[in-house]
Order: C-alpha cells, then sequence, then structure tokens
C-alpha cells in the first residue's frame, strides 16, 4: 500500500458498502482525495508514515451525510411568517425577489455551509430560492454569489436553477450602486442565466461545485387550458433540451397527487431527475417512477409533510429510489440530518402504526449510499469503501445520550445529533476536526449573515417579521396576528 496522506485509527467504521459491514477497531488510510484502504487493526495493521493521524477511539466513522433538497436564502429567513404558510410566501416574495442583493444569497450561503459542515452534511443539493418558485436567475451574480461561497467552504455542492412559475415577464428588483430598479424578466432570459452557471460552475461528476437545472412542478388543475397546458409543455422542452445538452441532474419542488405522471408525460423524469416532497402519490406516480428510473426527495420534517404524507415504504418496496432531505433551514428546520432520519421513522411508524417500519440501517443508507445514487454519484460517495471519495464523518459517541456502547446503527440513527459530529473530511482534506472548523472564519459568517438579513428585511419592508410574534403561549393553535 502507498504512504497515505492521513490515517484514521481505532473507530467503528460504517462502511455502507455492499455487506454493509461494522469494522471495530479500524482504521481508514487516505492518499489525496480518495480512500486508499479500510481494514480492522485485528486483521491487519495500519500503514506506516502518514503525514497526518487521527485518533478515532471511542467515534464511529461513517460516510459524510448528503442533503438532495434545499433552498439558498432560507438561512437569513428562519422563523419568519411561522405557523403561516401565506405569510411564509409573502416574506419570501418580499426578501427574495424584491429585497435581496449579491451579497445576501453570499452571506446566506457561507451560513448554509458552515451549518451543514458542523452538522457532518458533506454534499447538499439547493435551490437558488424558493417559497413560490422564487428562483433568483434574472442575473447571474446571484448564483455567482452563492456559488463562490459554497466553493470556498469545501462541502461538495449542486445548485439548481432556472425559470420560476408563469405567467412571464415576472418582476424582480435589483439594487445597483445605490440605484433601485424593477426588472422584468422573461422565461427565456432565466433559462439563458442558467445556461450560463451550468457553463462557469458546474462540475458533472459533484467534485466540487456544480449546477443544475430545475423548474416548477404542475398538476392538472394548473394547465386545464390548452394555452396554459402547451406553455407549459414548451417550458418544459427547452429546458429538458438544455438539460440534456449540458448533461446535468433535473430536480422539482413540490410534488404531490398526479403530478409525477403528468411529469413524465411532459417527457421531464429518467434517471437524471429528483423530485422533491412527493406526497399523496397515485398508483399513475408510482408507475411513471418505475418506468423512468426517477428518484424521490423525502422531507420528513417539512410542512409539506403535514399536509400530505410521502409514502417512503411503499416506494421503496416497488424498487423506487428515495433519499430523505432536509427541505432547508427556514421556517422550522435545520440541516440536522439525524434529526430527519429519526423524524422520518417515527413518521412512518406512526402511520403504519407499527415500529418494524424503517429500520434504522435504512434510514442510515436514506441520507447516504441510496441519497449518492439519486445524485448519480454511487460510485463516487456514500459509502466508505477502497477507492471512493475520501467523504468522512466522525461521530462522537463518548456523551450521555449515546451511552452505553454496543449496538452503533441504531444509536446513530436514533439518538446521535448534529453537535455529535467531531471531523469532518470532504475530498480528503480535514474541514473540521474537535468541532473546531479550520478554514473558514466562523464569527465573520455569522456577524455577515445577521447583518445581510436585517438589511434585506429592511429593504422588503418586512422589518416586523423579524420580531417574536405574539400567540406562542398558552395556546393550543398558533392565530397569526400580522396585519
Amino acid at each position: 500500500m502507498d504512504q497515505p496522506d492521513v490515517l484514521l485509527r481505532n473507530a467503528t467504521v460504517m462502511t455502507i458498502d455492499a455487506e454493509r459491514r461494522v469494522i471495530e477497531r479500524a482504521w481508514i488510510a487516505v492518499s489525496g482525495d480518495r480512500i486508499l484502504g479500510i481494514a480492522s487493526e485485528d486483521d491487519t495493521p495500519p500503514p506506516e508514515g502518514a503525514r497526518e493521524t487521527i485518533d478515532g477511539t471511542g467515534m464511529v466513522a461513517m460516510p459524510g451525510l448528503i442533503d438532495c433538497h434545499s433552498h439558498a436564502g432560507h438561512g437569513l429567513i428562519r422563523a419568519a411568517g411561522y405557523g403561516d404558510v401565506d405569510r411564509w410566501t409573502e416574506v419570501c416574495e418580499g426578501v427574495y425577489a424584491q429585497g435581496s442583493t449579491p451579497d445576501f444569497w453570499r452571506a446566506e450561503a457561507r451560513l448554509t455551509m458552515l451549518e451543514r459542515l458542523m452538522a457532518g452534511v458533506t454534499t447538499g443539493m439547493t435551490l437558488l430560492g424558493g417559497g413560490a418558485d422564487i428562483i433568483r436567475t434574472d442575473d447571474p451574480a446571484f448564483g455567482d454569489a452563492h456559488c463562490g461561497a459554497t466553493a470556498e467552504s469545501g462541502l461538495r455542492t449542486i445548485l439548481a436553477v432556472g425559470p420560476r412559475r408563469p405567467p412571464f415577464p415576472r418582476s424582480f428588483r435589483r439594487f445597483d450602486e445605490g440605484a433601485v430598479r424593477d426588472v422584468a424578466v422573461s422565461f427565456e432570459h432565466q433559462l439563458a442565466v442558467s445556461e450560463d452557471l451550468i457553463t462557469r460552475w458546474n462540475d458533472v461528476l459533484g467534485r466540487g461545485t456544480g449546477v443544475c437545472l430545475m423548474m416548477p412542478v404542475y398538476n392538472e388543475k394548473q394547465i386545464e387550458d390548452p394555452a396554459d397546458r402547451r406553455a407549459v409543455a414548451a417550458m418544459g422542452e427547452a429546458v429538458m433540451a438544455l438539460r440534456e445538452r449540458l448533461g446535468v441532474l433535473f430536480t422539482q419542488d413540490g410534488h404531490r397527487e398526479g403530478s409525477i405522471a403528468l411529469a413524465r408525460d411532459f417527457g421531464l423524469l429518467g434517471r437524471f431527475a429528483l423530485l422533491g416532497h412527493s406526497v399523496d402519490l397515485t398508483p399513475e406516480d408510482f408507475e411513471a417512477l418505475k418506468e423512468t428510473g426517477a428518484s424521490i426527495i423525502h422531507n420528513p420534517s417539512a410542512i409539506m409533510s403535514i399536509y400530505g404524507r410521502c409514502p417512503v415504504p411503499e416506494l421503496l418496496d416497488a424498487g423506487i429510489n428515495v433519499c430523505i432531505a432536509s427541505d432547508a433551514s427556514a421556517p422550522d428546520r435545520g440541516y440536522d440530518m439525524f434529526r430527519h432520519m429519526a423524524q422520518a421513522m417515527h413518521y412512518h411508524r406512526r402511520h403504519f402504526r407499527d415500529p418494524a417500519y424503517l429500520p434504522p440501517g435504512k434510514a442510515i443508507e436514506l441520507v447516504t449510499i441510496d441519497a449518492a445514487r439519486a445524485l448519480g454519484l454511487e460510485n463516487e460517495i456514500g459509502s466508505l469503501e477502497v477507492g471512493k471519495k475520501a467523504d468522512i464523518v466522525l461521530v462522537d459517541m463518548r456523551k450521555p445520550h449515546l451511552y452505553p456502547p454496543g449496538m452503533p446503527v441504531l444509536r446513530i440513527a436514533h439518538f446521535a445529533n448534529a453537535a455529535d459530529v467531531d471531523t469532518v473530511m470532504v475530498n480528503g482534506r480535514v474541514l473540521m476536526r474537535a468541532r473546531k472548523v479550520v478554514h473558514l472564519d466562523t464569527d465573520d459568517i455569522l456577524e455577515t449573515a445577521a447583518a445581510e438579513q436585517r438589511k434585506a428585511f429592511a429593504r422588503a419592508g418586512l422589518e416586523e417579521c423579524l420580531l417574536e410574534p405574539d400567540g406562542y403561549w398558552r395556546n393550543t393553535r398558533y392565530e397569526s396576528v400580522a396585519p
């Protein structure tokens, strides 16, 4: 074996390989950005001469966690509009489309990447906006700000860009050198900006900062008018032509009740597609997924999972690939994928009234190897195997809530949380060790995020949304008192 750059020793290694091996007293050797070797010290002595050695005593080493669905911007609008979906949509529209600048998107990306890193999330897919399909592809400066920040983070990221929902043109507000102007943006312009961002930032293999395409979800009621149907079909054809030409992934946010079958009919689905939320699916939706090989993104902590249910066990039993994602950090969530795993297990067990559903090992697969498969990166990431990328997370199991030792798979899935992540390595580079981020100015990230949040809400005239609303106390149901 060649001399490794980094040698991890004395850990319990949860490989998620084909045999799902859990190796006690294990070592992992890393050379460059790849895993050079894995073995138990009881069977094979570790190689000598490593540049850096990490002691994993009392820790579980596992693949970096993968979050396949989130929204840029949400990190700076946490809790705004809490409990009131209409108000939440107004906040997204106001801040994202009317109050944000490239500095806002850069500050939010830096904050999000810091939160993800400290939670052991090494790979993430993020839409450039959210709410009611507010995607800031009116100017490449917004995507540039996000991608620049994520590249600095060292994490493996994929940004989803594309058009808003018709009717076009759509209005965006820009703040250029102190001047304020409203810009009307066409579908063609948003698609051109998306192509520009993909051309300049994308790495198809996901080795660094990647970019993919998205477009809004439609259902039959939204396109009952033949003219609307033709318009959506034309949008889909244009997006798919660009996707095929550039060879990128495609994602959509908010599928439910027949919309997946409709997306298939519009030619939007294939092995390249990741479909968010996907609640209350029909038999036709199941057939469309089996026909096309598209993957489902389950967001168990999201508001949409309150309104409907993503039938994860049924999808898995039908041979359809599923992964778990965060849906970002607002209005009431975060990037703690351990939390989302636990939420998913309880969510489906409550539905079936059966605690045997979604076992701990399967839950972990949904944020590692199955998520890698959804991204088309299962040969690169998602498990700890020789030749794969060295995306490795060490979870400190020497905690009261993780003791006594034993059964590491169950303890990780049910009891661990983001704060238990001790060390994070991405592409063979140690980014966090002993919970200290080694390459980012965390104080500056936090202070800049707070400042940019205040400025964006002030520009949008939504300062009151940053105040704690009344109605939390003594009530069994929150009632919005927003004007």
